[in-house]
This record gives C-alpha cells, sequence and structure tokens, in this order.
C-alpha cells in the first residue's frame, strides 16, 4: 500500500516550530507518514508575491489531507482571509473543534468534553454583498443559507455524535430576531434530528448558550450551528479548557480536510522556543482520527495529558518555564 502523503503548510510566526514539533511526535509515535512542504500566508508572499501559490493549492488537491501552522493574512486592501479562500476553494463545509480538559492546566473547568461543529462556507463569513457607501457612512453586507448546507453541516454533527459514542446534539440558533436565515437553519436541523431517534436533539438561542457554556458547561456535548456563532462559541468553548493553545480545528470537506492549530502566529515569540505546540499536537490527533488510526491518536493524547499533568517540561502558558523543544522531548519520551 502507498504511504500516505500529507501536505504542511508550516506557517507563519511560531508556526514552524509548532508544526515541527507535531510531525517529531507523529514519527516517534510510528506513524509512517510521507510529508511534502508547501508555503502559505507572509512565508509564500515573501517567496512567490502570492498568499496561496497554485502549487500549494495543487498539493492540498493531490494529497487530500494538509496539516496547517497559523497564517498571517495581512491586513489591509485586497486581501482576503487565507482560511475563508481554502474553505471555499476545497468545499470544506465542517470546521470542527473538539474541546476537552487536561489536568494540570490554568482552566477553570476540570471535565470540559465539547465538540463545536461549525458551518464552514455560509451565512455571514461567505463575503457575499459587502458593500460600504462611498462617503463612507453606510456598509452592508448579505447572509446567505442554503437548506442544501444547512441540512449538510447538521447531518455531520449527528453522524459524528454516533461515530464517538455521544449523547446530545445542541442546534444553536438566532431564529426568534433572524427568522429568514437562522430561521432555516433551525427547521432544517429540527428534521435531521428526526432522523436520529438514538441521539438527544436540544435547540438554543446563540446568546443564551454562551451564558450557559460559562455557568454551566455540563449540559453540552455536541454543538452545531451556523458560521460566525461557530467563530464566536468554539473560541469561547476553548476559554474553558485553557485557551486557544489548547484548541485543534478541523475543515473537513468531501474531498480534502485541513487540520490547524486555531491561534494565531504570535510574531511576537516567534522564533524564541517559547510557543506551546499542543493546538498543532492536538490537530494532528484529529487527523489521526480522521484516518481511523484511533489507538495512535489516543496513545499521544495520553502522552499529552501526562506531560501537563506533571507539570514536566511545560510551556509558561501552562505554568511551566520550558520551551516548545523541551516539551517536545518530555511527549516523546512517555511515547
Amino acid at each position: 500500500m502507498a504511504k500516505q502523503t500529507v501536505t504542511v503548510i508550516r506557517g507563519d510566526g511560531i508556526g514552524p516550530s509548532i508544526i515541527d514539533s507535531a510531525i517529531e511526535i507523529l514519527n516517534a509515535a510510528g506513524c509512517d507518514f510521507e510529508y511534502e512542504y508547501v508555503d502559505a500566508g507572509l512565508a509564500a508572499l515573501e517567496k512567490t508575491g502570492e498568499l496561496l501559490p497554485p502549487e500549494t493549492l495543487e498539493a492540498i488537491e493531490r494529497n487530500k489531507l494538509t496539516l496547517k501552522g497559523p497564517l498571517t493574512t495581512p491586513v489591509g486592501e485586497g486581501f482576503t482571509s487565507i482560511n475563508v479562500t481554502l474553505r471555499k476553494q476545497f468545499g470544506l463545509y465542517a470546521n470542527v473543534r473538539p474541546v476537552k480538559s487536561f489536568e494540570g492546566t490554568q482552566a477553570r473547568y476540570d471535565n470540559i468534553d465539547i465538540i463545536t461543529v461549525r458551518e464552514n462556507t455560509q451565512g455571514m463569513y461567505s463575503g457575499l454583498g459587502q458593500v460600504t457607501s462611498e462617503d463612507g457612512t453606510e456598509a452592508e453586507a448579505m447572509s446567505k443559507i442554503t437548506r442544501e448546507g444547512a441540512e449538510k453541516i447538521v447531518t455531520f454533527a449527528y453522524e459524528l455524535a454516533q461515530r464517538e459514542g455521544r449523547k446530545k446534539v445542541t442546534a444553536v440558533h438566532k431564529a426568534n430576531i433572524l427568522k429568514s436565515t437562522s430561521g432555516l437553519f433551525l427547521k432544517v436541523a429540527r428534521e435531521v434530528g428526526e432522523r436520529f431517534p438514538d441521539i438527544e436533539s436540544a435547540e438554543m438561542i446563540v446568546d443564551a448558550t454562551c451564558m450557559k457554556l460559562v455557568m454551566n458547561p455540563d449540559e453540552f456535548d455536541v454543538v452545531v450551528t451556523t458560521n460566525l456563532f461557530g467563530d464566536i462559541i468554539s473560541d469561547l468553548c476553548a476559554g474553558l479548557v485553557g485557551g486557544l493553545g489548547m484548541a485543534p480545528g478541523a475543515n473537513i470537506g468531501e474531498n480534502a480536510a485541513i487540520f490547524e492549530a486555531v491561534h494565531g502566529s504570535a510574531p511576537d515569540i516567534a522564533g524564541k522556543n517559547l510557543a506551546n505546540p499542543t493546538s498543532v499536537i492536538l490537530a494532528s490527533i484529529q487527523m489521526l482520527e480522521y484516518l481511523d488510526m484511533g489507538e495512535t491518536a489516543e496513545r499521544i493524547r495520553s502522552a499529552v495529558a501526562d506531560v501537563i499533568k506533571s507539570g514536566d517540561r511545560t510551556t509558561r502558558d501552562l505554568g511551566g518555564n520550558h520551551g516548545t523543544t523541551d516539551f517536545t522531548k518530555a511527549v516523546i519520551e512517555r511515547l
């Protein structure tokens, strides 16, 4: 059988060091992948004059699996978000953001286990109808939801819940105010829920969801929602387990998947061997689960959990005073 090739985008800022950490750990765990390195973001802009060169897009298409560090989209006119572009280009309609408590972090809770499934290509982020009046006094944008898009994402969430033995899916909406777009999403979510009688279906308005996530996160298992709400809720959930450094993300489509650290490129600590690589290590675990390599994924997860719990060579954000390379070594020793 041919080896699985993974496209690797090391990214900007701290990206290269945390991606290298994740790959060292995958190799130490016995994953026999080939890696094809390509550029995107500022690194690509400096080399090729483009944020997303054609050869990068070709590699993502060809290998179907990508591990990606944080990218910087330059601020200003004419640059669209690289992440949004990738999601559109490859139809990565499902954004999966799991958060799980690790003992030893500075988090406020110790028993969180929630997956946010966010629709990734429609709603307010599709960039439709963005207009600012010539005199700069008015601006508008359009949100568009399709029945097909809503059905795909909600079905994805229920199937994920079934696969992982989860008990409940909560559809999050604002149908009381956004009667058209959020109303359609909620209507479709109810229909899909009926097809999965073995899973408890709940629905909740987005503002109440945010409050309940903070006050009583045990109420949640799998959350499914539209693009803008999902972006906010998934970051809120990351805050429950110690921040974005502890939260991975997967962007999944019919024919391709991109696994990534969800935090920024932290240029202020780039090259200083200070970054916590956990987010991208957890993203590589998501990639293994996607490939049905659950046993290897679990071995890496327990090694990471043990390092964080014991405080052995942890990074500053985890209460330690070590860097990326020491943390990586500690994980590898446990493997």
